[in-house]
């Protein structure tokens, strides 16, 4: 019967476990380059990088959209009409 208290089966433990630990990064690796050569060709890659490119976000004009909003001045409908119209509009010419 092995003596489970040795520090060689706890060797042989980790060995076993780095080696499997190894071959899921290896795998990762694969799946990452695969992602990354197909971000061009791909819908969602499409948006990813449209995304990416997109400006950081203004705290000012968020605030005074709140401040709007809560005062019943901001006109939901429309500025959704058009929000909605340039997406379209940049997915269709892209």
């Amino acid at each position: 019967m092995p003596d489970f208290g040795s520090s060689d089966h706890l060797e042989d433990q980790n060995r076993q476990l780095n080696s499997f630990s190894g071959h899921l990064a290896g795998d990762e690796d694969l799946v990452m380059e695969q992602i990354l050569e197909n971000l061009n060709t791909t819908p969602i890659g499409s948006v990813l990088k449209t995304i990416a490119s997109l400006p950081e976000v203004r705290k000012d004009k968020v605030l005074n959209v709140r401040r709007e909003l809560s005062d019943g001045k901001y006109e939901i409908n429309q500025r959704l009409d058009a929000a909605l119209d340039k997406v379209l509009e940049n997915l269709i010419t892209q």
